[in-house]
């Protein structure tokens, strides 16, 4: 049996979807609030319960011989303690929870971001660099996903838990409810600005791409000890990626630009402005999101590709367009 955590999430969704065309069996961990209705779907088991639950954790966790903890915390704002509480305490206790159970596999899902903030230009990050260097005060995603990291490698070295750690990249995909909606709004209205020249490598991967590389590593005992970066689908820069989803809306591709730097230093201003005031929501822009679009740094992917024989299934000819159709449809469903 295989247990999914953040299985009503873009990635999470799209681990059951390939467990299940392989059809392997699948336990959902879910909220009580959750919407359920496509994983209602897939022929999977949910069991209700939640990363702050660790009772809940326990009987979800009875008859598991591997797990995939994809759920956490997700976003570059909002109050530390919903990341101390889910992300960071959350994997604590379903790493004891697993062990408790004798869970034989442990696939636990960072990020990247891990690695730090910093922005090198032409410097290629792999698995060998070390994490957390260059974070700035209120990166909590990204301090979080070390904190997280420490714990199941730490039960790893005690010889408690085959662990492997898939550190993808920005993730986009169908079933994903958060990034292009942002993203088409500001194609439609024109407000779209390409930071920097627009020639910068994005680290973005299609979120079935990420599970399978995920589930490769399950399947393989040399994974095991391992982290991977699942990064990256080929080489695409930022103005060829706005420009994709321009063509398949059918609307002007962006043409406005703004320096890295300027970017990054409006954002400063309004993430204080924010967290001055309280600020519920994000403000318009954050250095996190300016770093993911603008950096010159690179997170090669080479690693699983030679000892996973992981190839992205998805390319961006496919991956952009089918994505941007999903939307589309959903939106003119909710309208209808």
């Amino acid at each position: 049996m295989n247990l999914i955590t953040g299985g009503t999430g873009l990635l999470g969704s799209h681990i059951i979807e390939q467990l299940r065309k392989r059809d392997q069996p699948v336990r959902a961990l879910v909220r009580a609030e959750s919407n359920t209705a496509w994983l209602k779907t897939q022929d999977v088991e949910l069991v209700t319960g939640d990363l702050a639950d660790a009772e809940s954790l326990r009987n979800a966790c009875q008859g598991v011989t591997c797990i995939y903890h994809a759920a956490a915390r997700v976003g570059d704002w909002g109050p530390w303690h919903e990341f101390q509480t889910y992300t960071i305490d959350g994997t604590r206790k379903l790493v004891e929870a697993a062990i408790g159970s004798g869970v034989k596999r442990f696939i636990h899902v960072s990020s990247v971001s891990a690695y730090g903030h910093g922005n090198p230009h032409g410097k290629v990050f792999t698995e060998a660099d070390p994490l957390g260097q260059d974070m700035y005060r209120w990166a909590y995603y990204s301090r979080a996903k070390v904190a997280a990291e420490e714990i199941v490698w730490k039960a790893h070295r005690e010889g408690k838990l085959a662990v492997t750690v898939i550190r993808p990249s920005w993730i986009y995909g169908i079933r994903d409810r958060a990034s292009i909606a942002r993203q088409v709004d500001a194609i439609r209205t024109g407000k779209m600005k390409i930071i920097g020249d627009g020639k910068n490598k994005l680290n973005v991967v299609y979120a079935g791409n990420v599970a399978l590389g995920a589930i490769l590593a399950a399947e393989n005992d040399k994974a095991i000890g391992e982290a991977y970066n699942c990064s990256s689908d080929g080489d695409l820069t930022l103005e060829q990626y706005y420009n994709a989803i321009a063509d398949a809306l059918g609307e002007p591709r962006p043409k406005k630009h703004i320096p890295y730097g300027l970017a990054y230093s409006l954002a400063f201003l309004l993430e204080c402005w924010g967290h001055l005031i309280g600020k519920k929501t994000p403000p318009l822009v954050t250095r996190y999101s300016v770093w993911l679009m603008g950096r010159r740094c690179f997170f090669s992917a080479d690693k699983a590709r030679r000892e996973l024989g992981w190839k992205p299934e998805v390319t961006y000819e496919e991956g952009i367009p089918m994505t941007v159709k999903w939307y589309l449809d959903r939106e003119k469903k909710n309208a209808s």
